[in-house]
């Protein structure tokens, strides 16, 4: 046991060097991003946020969308989102890049006055992701990350074994369990190191396991394999398309306000909804061009986009034939939903409203179903704000083991012990 305790010690300090400076970066980031949504939310609120007057009916989508094509005619809008929350404005989104808010009662279009805790939470988001490279270097940086993230949980793993207290008293285990406040210097040390490693251990481990499918295409398909399915092959559809037929050559697709009012009427619980069409050609869409397209976890500013609006469905693009009519998707969010960021999305006949196809967390496959979670386990986002807060504080607990590793580290091998002479 002493020799296995030995040799987890000095892989585990190897290790905690070797990768220590990434890991504290990505602790860091990870502790200011773990309420990204919400902090981006609240300091946007000035324009996210309406008053609702008394006994004045919304506006329709239709003339939200006419309001925002006369205040901001270049822009094109790759998501429109409408929340049941009476206050919530309704937001048309270009992706990351930003958007804008429309009173939906007074028609008017809005900004954030400032975007700082916006740009600097995507500063985290590419130190922590890619340290910080961009272009050509990202790979190089998500591959720094992916290496050290796997020797964090090594870390955390030995970290674990070290940690435990080789007799088992109450004195012993409360060296392991509780800060001493009064201890300086290397006790300090090393009294923090064990005791914030023993708690945050459990969910670094977590955290630190299911960012492996985020980082490397094998661990994304050894999740599929652990159930026993086939990994999807990478660049291919999720689902075959679909082919949408015109009704008639004059046939123009449904406004968003009739498609709204149908999934209304499917889900009366609905919390947030987010349109989102495919077919958008390259270049300046015509001036009637409408904005859908999917929405992130707090349905103002996603992830990522795809698409183009309703009436731009079928598009013509400059100098080109009509583009094939692509379907329609919305996407769903109810309260109560189980992992909190589990959604369903309809596929619809952007012509008819017909339903195509429903898909929700429960028709997944249990290898996508488990992928998912792994994805949201690793932002806390899966388990609501409680998963948020213990990842944002296990990230927390992570910076101070650097800084205790590396001061314990120096005290070991740089730091001359004092030499009382006899008496």
């Amino acid at each position: 046991m002493k020799t296995l305790r030995k040799i987890l010690f000095w892989a585990h300090l190897a290790a905690g060097l070797v990768a220590g400076i990434s890991i504290g970066i990505m602790c860091f980031t990870g502790t200011v991003i773990a309420f990204e949504d919400e902090f981006v939310a609240w300091s946007e609120r000035d324009a996210r946020t309406v008053t609702p007057p008394a006994d004045t009916a919304r506006l329709p989508l239709a003339d939200l969308q006419r309001k925002l094509r006369e205040a901001q005619p270049e822009f094109r809008a790759a998501s429109v989102t409408l929340q049941q929350d009476p206050k919530a404005a309704v937001a048309f989104s270009a992706g990351r890049e930003g958007g804008y808010y429309a009173n939906p009662y007074t028609g008017e279009i809005r900004q954030p006055a400032s975007s700082r805790t916006h740009d600097f939470m995507e500063l985290m988001l590419q130190w922590h992701r890619f340290l910080g490279r961009n272009g050509d270097q990202r790979p190089v940086g998500k591959a720094i990350n992916g290496a050290c993230n796997i020797a964090f949980c090594f870390l955390a793993l030995s970290g674990l074994y070290l940690w435990m207290p080789r007799s088992w008293s109450w004195r012993s285990v409360t060296a392991v369990a509780f800060l001493d406040w009064k201890s300086r210097g290397k006790a300090r040390d090393f009294n923090w190191h064990n005791v914030i490693g023993v708690w945050s251990a459990p969910i670094l481990i977590v955290l630190t396991l299911t960012a492996i499918p985020i980082s490397y295409r094998w661990g994304s398909n050894l999740v599929y394999r652990l159930v026993g399915e086939e990994p999807p092959v990478p660049g291919a559809p999720a689902t075959p398309g679909t082919e949408i037929k015109r009704p008639t050559p004059e046939a123009r697709p449904l406004g968003y306000d009739a498609i709204v009012a149908q999934v209304q009427e499917k889900f009366p619980r609905w919390e947030q909804i987010t349109l989102r069409s495919g077919g958008q050609p390259r270049g300046n869409p015509p001036p009637g061009a409408a904005a859908a397209n999917a929405a992130g976890p707090t349905g103002v500013r996603p992830r990522e986009s795809d698409g183009a609006g309703s009436r731009n469905a079928t598009a013509r693009p400059e100098g080109g034939a009509p583009r094939t009519p692509q379907p329609l998707t919305v996407v769903i969010r109810e309260p109560g939903s189980w992992p909190r960021t589990a959604t369903t999305t309809l596929t619809l006949n952007p012509f008819t409203g017909e339903e195509l196809k429903r898909e929700g967390f429960r028709d997944f496959s249990p290898g996508r179903q488990l992928r998912t979670w792994t994805r949201f386990l690793h932002t806390g986002q899966a388990l609501g704000w409680p998963g948020q807060l213990a990842a944002g504080l296990a990230c927390l607990g992570g910076c101070f083991l650097v800084y205790t590793g590396f001061a314990l580290s120096w005290r070991r091998f740089f730091l001359k012990k004092k030499i009382t002479p006899a008496a």
